[in-house]
């Protein structure tokens, strides 16, 4: 069975300074904004696969996370999903079935995980997304395709 593990060492460090905060004065989204969340960053990644280019991708997320990771990094971090040419679109057109609630952590991640039933393989995902720029934006991800 195909399977990608890409549990991405692209945590930022949580310990910025006023993250509760800035977390809680922005909220936890409503269901619909936290599909809209997932599934934007999925198609994003999905395409700087495809397409070898990870520029798009860079400007999606948080600040902190801009800071460390730059295209040529993201591409470095994804490779193993480039060389095997895994493309996950089909997800915009599937249901998340979420596993678990999302919250937002003590550190002030919004944390959504969940599922897509996709076939042949399925796309599970881990995200975090801290406010930046004044909108919630990518902070971590893990993604298993099986």
């Amino acid at each position: 069975m195909f399977r990608i593990r890409l549990i991405a060492a692209i945590l930022f460090v949580a310990g910025f300074a006023g993250a509760p905060s800035s977390a809680s004065a922005q909220g936890m989204p409503s269901p619909f904004v936290q599909e809209v969340l997932v599934k934007s960053i999925l198609v994003t990644l999905s395409d700087a696969v495809a397409y070898d280019n990870f520029t798009v991708l860079h400007a999606k997320i948080s600040k902190p996370f801009r800071e460390q990771f730059p295209p040529e990094k993201l591409r470095a971090v994804f490779k193993d999903l480039i060389d095997k040419r895994a493309v996950f679109d089909a997800i915009v057109a599937k249901p998340i079935v979420p596993d678990g609630e999302a919250k937002i952590d003590e550190n002030g991640v919004l944390r959504l995980k969940g599922r897509f039933e996709t076939t042949p393989k399925q796309v599970k995902y881990q995200l975090g997304f801290i406010p930046s720029d004044g909108l919630w934006k990518l902070s971590a991800v893990t993604i298993d395709i099986e």
